[in-house]
């Protein structure tokens, strides 16, 4: 008996070691392809863990040549705006869907994900047109079609936790005179923190990997932001591998430390309500 739980355990331990390197592995081939050169990419060296001749012209041509700063700065402004004005909205709409009874609200909450599950491709048109007959296109007003693949997400999460906080906490600061918005900001938001923590790293690493919308809406090169800004680094002929694998690994940087730093904070507000047992 405990022989056949020793291999179970085994067995699970090495599907996860399997799971975690098939997952790991294109961010690491990725990495040891920017230390290449193009002849080595392409010729007998394709397959080499270790670059035979490694080198650091690839990350030199895409920041001093390809302008990679400039589009992680655009990258940056873009994915925080979105992120400060999804994360206000969201909490406001959050907080109504959770706190007040009405009927339909079942049929809302059905609706606002529905959203989220429209392909891009369908809404792509309809807001090319319109951004062009308001003349908003290349410009940061991008964030606003955003809230189409961030605002549901964000609703949704935030629900959820504000239905786990006693609503006898905002009881009692009513009596005590609190304002509904004395209420929402000094005692809902801030025991929804967890929550609103995640919602705001989620939304900002959405919007940081957005493409199709950014390179429909903004042709002008100023206005690219990274995912867009990688996709041209290529000639007529050939898509420039190297630079490639250079900038993806340059523009990752910020995500991941992100994720890391922030790790246990995310893994709370996904699995723990407002407030603790």
């Amino acid at each position: 008996m405990i022989s056949s739980n020793r291999t179970l355990k085994m067995t699970i331990a090495a599907l996860i070691i399997m799971y975690m390197f098939a997952m790991f592995f294109p961010f690491l081939w990725i990495f040891i392809t920017s230390f290449k050169t193009s002849g080595e990419i392409f010729g007998t060296g394709a397959f080499r863990v270790i670059p035979e001749n490694p080198t650091f012209q690839n990350f030199i041509k895409v920041v001093t040549e390809k302008g990679i700063f400039d589009a992680i700065k655009t990258s940056l402004i873009v994915a925080t705006s979105t992120t400060v004005y999804i994360v206000l909205v969201a909490t406001f709409a959050a907080y109504a869907i959770s706190r007040f009874e009405f009927k339909g609200k079942n049929i809302l909450l059905g609706l606002i994900l529905a959203v989220s599950m429209f392909p891009q491709m369908i809404i792509i048109g309809p807001v090319y047109n319109l951004f062009l007959d308001l003349g908003l296109t290349n410009s940061y007003a991008i964030i606003l079609p955003y809230s189409t693949i961030t605002l549901p997400m964000a609703v949704w999460i935030l629900v959820t936790h504000f239905n786990q906080i006693p609503l006898a906490l905002e009881e009692s600061a009513k009596i005590d005179g609190a304002t509904p918005l004395q209420t929402l900001f000094k005692i809902v938001f801030p025991l929804a923190a967890p929550g609103v923590f995640t919602t705001a790293i989620i939304v900002f690493i959405a919007a940081w990997n957005e493409f199709l919308l950014t390179i429909t809406i903004n042709s002008n090169k100023e206005y690219h932001t990274v995912p867009v800004a990688i996709s041209f680094l290529r000639t007529q002929f050939e898509i420039l591998w190297g630079e490639v694998a250079a900038a993806t690994t340059i523009v990752t940087i910020p995500t991941l430390i992100i994720v890391l730093f922030f790790q246990k904070q995310i893994v709370s507000g996904l699995t723990s309500g407002g407030v603790k047992e």
